[in-house]
């Protein structure tokens, strides 16, 4: 299984939202290595939810139920979505802040990477992550 992260406004598509939905065609993705990300999902991967701009902190665990296929907002066959669903929300959100500030996390694409919307998770960041955020 691998590990990825995406990234949404809560004002655009919170956690909560998802949850009440059940189930998500994660789509608009138009930067070439975030595409990239979502082409290499598979089925069962699990995928951190992060809020950004408002709130800067993982608070959520998706799961991806569908791998890529062509996004139905677009023409463009360069672009791609995959289906996730809720798995579980993160009793204690784990924050931008407190993982910039740990040197562990120097290398995660959240903290290297800044802009990038969907962004790949190492087994190790995950179970740490896993741990500060108290899911069980």
């Amino acid at each position: 299984m691998n590990y990825w992260l995406v990234k949404s406004e809560p004002f655009k598509y919170s956690w909560d939202q998802l949850v009440k939905d059940g189930k998500t065609m994660w789509d608009g993705v138009r930067n070439y290595a975030a595409r990239n990300n979502l082409r290499a999902m598979k089925k069962g991967d699990e995928v951190l939810f992060y809020h950004s701009n408002e709130g800067l902190a993982i608070v959520g665990i998706a799961q991806v139920v569908k791998e890529a296929y062509q996004d139905p907002t677009t023409d463009d066959s360069n672009w791609v979505v995959v289906d996730l669903i809720p798995i579980k929300a993160v009793p204690k959100p784990v924050t931008l802040e407190q993982l910039k500030s740990d040197p562990f996390f120097a290398d995660m694409d959240l903290v290297r990477l800044g802009r990038l919307s969907v962004g790949t998770v190492k087994p190790a960041e995950y179970k740490k992550i896993m741990k500060m955020g108290a899911v069980k």
